[in-house]
């Protein structure tokens, strides 16, 4: 039997549970501790296993595509932090003072990855330009982000030791995936004929990451203080974001000439926002219950990109080949 429309994906299923859970069962004191360790070495192995997924071919393959990729990081750490500041008489009000500083945390996140692929490969549109953008988004957020969430917080930001969370960043996640990046030339194969098992662990990552950041939110009285009220203002504050982003990002890939399948890969690479980078940085950046807040614009926003993606990804999928693709597919 087909699965309901309406009913979420698993993987969101279960960040629903972990958020239940976390609510429930919050993890304390000691225990906290320990857990942290658990969740830092998960994360290492999270993004030791991206190195090791990556193919340095296809990113060397899309790399000369400048022009793409320019648009794509402008449309990731410029647009979106603007968009950001610019609604703010919208979003603000709709969700309080301490869900927006979430928001503008995810607005300095960067792209996703294996989703931005995803649909650009079933949106017929330039995969391999999507790889390179997409990763290397990736690895530039890791010393932009931190200086964004500074610019954009200000004073909310936490420490302010931009340099210290660039240094932990780097420490958690960009030396584990140098790591899989050396590993791939053993593990390479193995990686490629288990994609569908070691899925598992990014997922569970961000599973343990989630439960002990809703921990310390919940600790910390969290469900107290956000309104039912202000979560629904959340919902429509994350819908009105990612329209007027990917109305943005259309008009302006359609403006500067390009073609559709690199339209196609600027609007999947440059309107999304990575949950398995944003939840592993806000760990480092941010402490205690402040975090839960931090990460719940991220975790409502993901959903609705990966629905609303998934049915532009289909429509673009049914337009008609090419007049040289069919003559060369008969």
């Amino acid at each position: 039997m087909a699965r309901p429309r309406f009913i979420p994906d698993n993987f969101t299923l279960c960040l629903i549970a972990v958020m239940v859970a976390a609510s429930v069962l919050p993890v304390r004191d000691q225990v906290a501790v320990v857990f942290g360790w658990i969740t830092n070495l998960a994360i290492a192995l999270l993004f030791f296993m991206h190195g090791a997924k990556l193919s340095r071919e296809a990113i060397w393959a899309g790399a000369t595509h400048w022009r793409l990729h320019l648009v794509v990081f402008s449309c990731t750490f410029i647009m979106f932090p603007l968009l950001g500041l610019a609604l703010k008489p919208v979003l603000a009000p709709m969700m309080g003072h301490e869900l927006y500083l979430g928001m503008l945390f995810l607005c300095a996140l960067p792209a996703t990855v294996q989703s931005a692929i995803a649909f650009t490969s079933l949106a017929r549109g330039n995969v391999a330009a999507a790889v390179c953008s997409a990763a290397t988004s990736s690895l530039l957020g890791i010393f932009v982000t931190p200086l964004l969430v500074m610019l954009l917080l200000g004073a909310d930001a936490g420490s302010g030791d931009t340099l210290g969370a660039i240094g932990q960043i780097t420490v958690q996640l960009l030396l584990p995936f140098i790591a899989g990046q050396i590993a791939r030339r053993w593990i390479g194969s193995w990686v490629e004929q288990n994609k569908t098992w070691l899925k598992n662990v990014d997922q569970g990552s961000i599973l343990l990451v989630v439960y002990g950041a809703f921990s310390a939110a919940v600790v910390e009285g969290l469900w107290h203080s956000i309104p039912l009220l202000q979560l629904g203002g959340l919902v429509v504050a994350c819908c009105i974001l990612l329209a007027v982003v990917l109305l943005l990002v259309e008009m302006l890939a359609r403006r500067m000439g390009f073609s559709i399948e690199d339209r196609i890969t600027i609007l999947f690479a440059g309107s999304k926002k990575s949950l398995a980078t944003g939840v592993p940085m806000a760990q480092v950046l941010f402490v205690g219950g402040s975090m839960g807040a931090m990460i719940l614009p991220l975790m409502v926003f993901h959903q609705i990109q990966l629905m609303v993606c998934a049915v532009l990804a289909e429509r673009y999928a049914r337009r008609p080949e090419a007049p040289e693709a069919a003559v060369e597919s008969t």
